[in-house]
């Protein structure tokens, strides 16, 4: 039986930064998933996902982005590749509503700079957007997005270059507590190692069901549509952006292909319970509210869908991530439950996951993200 210090069970987003800080620090180390690095199959894929700081969910994430931001810099020089794209993100919603107040109540708690705008200031400062009256906007400058798959795979090259070894095409079916460590069993054999990380996203939940914490899979849809012109494209100074409107949440980025512009609704979502028997076709009343929302927010936008892709959330009931270690085995730490705005976080889950599996002090305060919070495990 093969033996390393630590197995990382699941290299996505989170897990593939932490078997590149695992091998960093000179550890043995095994990543194990049934895909290989950047693949469709999850939800770490669709070209993009927002960077921001002003975190609207809680302030107390504004810690871990600061040292998420360091990170992701670190790994683009490491690789010699530029992952994050600082465009600005126009925050927008009901005045006193959810994002705005959640915006400006962190940047207040951490004296973090964003730009307070009226309906018509948004609209006129940045052509494009047609937002309501009743309507106000937050700017982020340093804000952006980063390139989801090239992250993925960078972090995964990287650790491999510094030693790891990654296994794909490996279907994990247990793991157990073995003596002083773990075994993790798989259709291709067994491993033991001193620690397990796992992270295992949508499949977290069958790994994870002891912790009584219920993590939900819903299916989300991503959608392309046509954008002639230079009117949304970053070069043009069009942001990254986020809305709360009556009809859910939506969110998308300025074109980078010059042809297309992607749009999504963050709210909602279709539960499944296995994401890989699950529909990869578009559903027609997520497609239709987010034309709707086209129509009336992005009017030069045109309806024609040039691509669409399916990705899952695994979500908490509180929609706050979960992180800390088994109770049953305190060998074994974990990231779940990401809820859809994790991604912009994975360079120090990996971090702070490595930091935990071999008994150091990541220094970042996470109390809110405990398993055993209030809240979240069923009565």
């Amino acid at each position: 039986m093969e033996t390393y210090d630590c197995i990382v069970a699941g290299v996505g987003g989170a897990g593939s930064a932490a078997l590149y800080h695992l091998a960093g620090r000179g550890e043995r180390v095994l990543g194990l998933d049934r895909f290989a690095p950047g693949h469709d199959r999850g939800s770490s894929h669709g070209d993009t996902r927002i960077i921001r700081m002003a975190y609207f969910e809680h302030p107390d994430y504004v810690p871990l982005l600061k040292r998420a931001h360091s990170l992701w810099d670190e790994l683009e020089e490491a690789r010699g590749e530029r992952l994050r794209f600082e465009t600005g993100l126009l925050q927008v919603g009901p005045e006193g509503g959810y994002i705005v107040e959640g915006v400006l109540r962190s940047a207040r708690e951490h004296d973090l700079v964003v730009d307070k705008l009226s309906a018509a200031a948004a609209a006129e400062r940045f052509d494009g957007f047609r937002l309501e009256d009743s309507m106000a906007g937050v700017y982020e400058k340093e804000a952006g997005y980063l390139l989801v798959e090239s992250c993925v795979r960078a972090h995964a090259e990287e650790a491999v270059s510094l030693g790891a070894r990654l296994k794909t095409g490996v279907s994990i079916l247990q793991w157990r507590k073995h003596g002083d460590g773990v075994t993790v069993e798989t259709d291709q054999g067994t491993f033991s190692a001193a620690s397990l990380i796992i992270t295992a996203g949508a499949w977290a939940p069958e790994f994870l069901e002891k912790l009584g914490v219920p993590l939900e899979v819903r299916r989300k849809h991503l959608y392309w549509f046509r954008c002639p012109g230079e009117r949304y494209r970053d070069s043009s100074g069009f942001p990254a952006f986020v809305f709360e409107t009556g009809a859910g949440f939506f969110y998308g980025f300025p074109s980078i292909d010059a042809e297309s512009i992607k749009v999504a609704r963050h709210s909602g979502g279709e539960r499944v319970e296995d994401p890989l028997d699950s529909s990869r076709d578009p559903d027609e009343e997520d497609l239709a509210a987010v034309r709707d929302f086209l129509v009336r927010h992005l009017p030069g936008v045109e309806a024609d869908l040039t691509r669409h892709e399916t990705c899952f959330y695994t979500c908490t009931p509180d929609e706050h991530f979960i992180l800390g270690r088994h109770p049953d085995c305190e060998r074994v730490v974990f990231a779940a439950g990401l809820s859809g705005h994790g991604f912009k976080f994975t360079s120090v889950l990996g971090e702070m996951l490595a930091c935990m599996a071999t008994g150091e002090d990541h220094g970042l305060p996470i109390d809110f993200l405990a398993a055993g919070r209030e809240g979240i495990r069923p009565r």
